[in-house]
């Protein structure tokens, strides 16, 4: 099989939490992760958002930067950036096979027993991808929770946390603490952390693994923010800013010059595909596109709704894992209609039970299902000629696909 077919055929074996593999494999390359200084980004939502004004206000300072983070909406190498711009495909390739040939090496000497997963070699083909483009500094965003994901390999010289809320409880805890404990895990020793703004039982826990750690933790200043300046739209990028300018100040600090037009730079020209995103698709048409996916995610986009009076129909997917009822009871008050549909991912969750459970929730709300999303964009588009996409990553990536967005 090809390389590509070899990456992707790793998927089969899911989520798998630890550092072993990841060690093995990097040691083997000989540490590609050592060959530059990173930034590393976790938090419930706003991971991505933080990730994207950091990277560019590193560029806007002069920076040659790497990008590294996940999904993506169409393309795999858009989880790889070097200076804001998706790596070729065929240097892509060829990391995804130098990749592949240390893994197969690592099995054969018996050094590396399992498979490692889908997101352990692509963590890998992003910091080699890196080394090669000779990068000055990445900017690196968790994957899933903190403490034993992949990405957990660097030693950053800053990190930052941007908000805590309920996802992914089976692998990360049932509760707000043990969520920000494990996502605490990237705090190293003598690193500064900055917050974004979450509830104060989360904030004690990531206070205390840092208290441990000694690590400076600094609070994100939202008051300084104006969010009518911002690039990225939402009353919520204005957290997002603000932790942004907290990463970039202490990079500052520790003798990685980022100056105040570079931070501006980061706050005001920072594109971010599928966050709040509406796009003109033809004549009299419009999508507005947000990747929400969890009840904390559709608070946000529910508040944006509120705030500009829109009034949207709403096509909707999520995978099967998702908090469906906490994200309708935020959403659907806000939305003019809404038509389930299937993401071509696996985990797409199927649409009759999705509107079984929006239908308890919010009985008066017009609902209808198309399982394809092309056919649920039509029956959206007879309502109202601006359109609603939120509910997974997946979702925004086959409709862009369908649409020719990029």
């Amino acid at each position: 099989m090809n390389h590509l077919e070899y990456l992707f055929g790793l998927e089969q074996f899911g989520i798998k939490f630890g550092l072993d593999n990841i060690r093995a494999i990097l040691a083997r390359l000989d540490h590609p992760e050592r060959a530059y200084p990173a930034v590393h980004i976790a938090g419930t939502n706003g991971k991505g958002s933080v990730t994207a004004m950091v990277e560019t206000g590193l560029r806007a300072a002069g920076y040659r930067t790497g990008r590294y983070t996940s999904p993506h909406l169409i393309e795999l190498r858009e989880r790889f950036a070097v200076c804001g711009i998706p790596v070729a495909q065929d240097a892509m390739i060829d990391a995804i096979g130098d990749v592949r040939a240390a893994v197969e090496a690592l099995q054969r000497d018996g050094s590396l027993d399992v498979h490692p997963t889908f997101f352990e070699v692509t963590t890998a083909v992003a910091f080699e991808l890196f080394r090669r483009a000779h990068i000055e500094i990445a900017v690196v965003e968790v994957g899933l929770g903190g403490r034993l994901d992949a990405t957990n390999v660097l030693t950053p010289v800053v990190t930052a946390i941007t908000s805590i809320a309920f996802d992914h409880q089976l692998y990360l805890g049932m509760t707000l603490s043990d969520i920000a404990r494990e996502k605490a895990g990237i705090i190293k020793p003598g690193v500064p952390v900055i917050l974004g703004d979450m509830d104060p039982s989360a904030r004690a826990a990531i206070e205390e693994v840092a208290g441990a750690q000694r690590a400076p933790v600094v609070h994100a200043e939202v008051a300084g923010i104006n969010v009518q300046t911002l690039a990225l739209r939402g009353r919520h990028q204005r957290v997002n800013a603000a932790i942004a300018v907290g990463v970039l100040d202490a990079l500052n600090a520790r003798g990685i010059s980022v100056l105040p037009p570079a931070v501006d730079a980061a706050l005001t020209k920072t594109q971010w595909s599928g966050r709040i995103d509406r796009r003109s698709v033809s004549a009299g048409r419009e999508l507005l596109m947000d990747a929400a996916h969890n009840p904390a995610g559709a608070q946000a986009l529910a508040s944006f709704l509120q705030d500009e009076r829109m009034r949207p129909p709403l096509v909707f997917a999520a995978m099967r894992d998702k908090d469906v009822d906490g994200m309708f009871r935020a959403l659907l008050p806000t939305v003019h209609s809404v038509t389930f549909t299937r993401a071509t991912n696996p985990r797409s969750a199927d649409p009759a039970g999705l509107a079984a459970a929006a239908r308890a929730v919010a009985p008066s709300l017009p609902v209808a299902i198309e399982p394809v999303p092309a056919d649920a964009l039509a029956r959206a588009w007879k309502d109202a000629p601006l359109i609603l996409v939120a509910g997974s990553v997946f979702l925004l990536g086959d409709v862009m696909q369908h649409l020719g967005l990029h």
